[in-house]
């Protein structure tokens, strides 16, 4: 098939991208990953070589990533039957031990190996290296599950100064040697505020935050921490994107400046969010004056 641009209109792209190269040059920006977006073999080589193109253009990218189908598919194979509490999973030493099995192993270092591939420079961790996230029991009940007691965010600061990308894996630990299994987008929250990253973007598999869940086309560009808090109490707000609003409010709180929920299953959606007008997603931000 002929290509259907021209150098020129190339030239012109590019040319128009520049500002916006500009106000991310040397800044912090977080993305949380997962979700289809991780299982499309197509659509994961697009956000690994977008990554590495604003790693290369001077953006300072954090990868944090999940992997919770590979998980319930390692589980399924080894006959581990899924237990929940109050619609959370529980999380007993051996599954523990696969969460941490698959995440800081197979995940993390095959995303590694990709970004490396794409001409990126990557380094995989997890939580429990460097004590980067520190965690406590959530719910007895629920076993190995935790709750973020403290970050320790000079690993990944090592990392940005030695010029690589970080990829973080979200299994966490606590003083007594125990492993937990973090909540990805919590952990991207918390490690975001750490570094004060001018932005969070947080990758999920709908439009961002719509008035009508069902219509596309009401979806909120959008909207400060109060006015989230509104859609609560509204309703619109609800179900599974009640705990991702929740991490977005969280990390401006912590100190990053705004936050993007959008669909990951767009192709190239981060390069449309950083370098163009337009963006993607809904973007949430702090209240004016705070």
């Amino acid at each position: 098939m002929k290509d259907q641009f021209s150098n020129a209109e190339r030239a012109q792209v590019l040319a128009q991208a520049l500002p916006y190269i500009q106000r991310y040059y040397g800044k912090v920006v977080v993305v949380k990953y997962g979700g289809n977006a991780m299982i499309n073999e197509e659509l994961k080589q697009q956000v690994m070589e977008d990554i590495v193109l604003l790693h290369l253009v001077g953006v300072k990218i954090v990868l944090v990533h999940g992997g919770g189908p590979e998980i319930n598919d390692l589980m399924q194979r080894l006959g581990k039957k899924a237990e929940f509490v109050d619609g959370l999973r529980v999380t007993d030493k051996e599954t523990v031990d696969i969460v941490q099995m698959v995440l800081a192993g197979k995940v993390n270092k095959s995303l590694v190996n990709l970004v490396e591939m794409k001409g990126g420079k990557a380094m995989g961790i997890s939580g429990i290296d460097g004590r980067l996230i520190e965690a406590e029991p959530k719910d007895r009940r629920l076993g190995y599950v935790g709750n973020i007691v403290k970050v320790n965010i000079d690993p990944v600061i090592d990392l940005l100064e030695n010029d690589y990308i970080p990829v973080i894996s979200t299994v966490g630990c606590d003083r007594e040697g125990n492993t937990y299994n973090i909540n990805g987008d919590t952990a991207a929250a918390f490690i975001a505020g750490a570094l004060r990253a001018k932005r969070l973007i947080m990758m999920t598999d709908i439009a961002g935050i719509l008035t009508d869940k069902n219509d596309p086309s009401t979806l909120i560009p959008e909207l400060t921490v109060s006015e989230a808090r509104g859609l609560f109490d509204s309703g619109i707000i609800s179900g599974g994107m009640i705990p991702k609003v929740n991490c977005c409010i969280e990390a401006i709180e912590r100190g990053v400046k705004n936050v993007i929920i959008m669909d990951g299953c767009v192709p190239h959606s981060i390069l449309m969010e950083i370098l163009t007008d337009e963006g993607a997603g809904t973007m949430v931000k702090g209240d004016e004056g705070k």
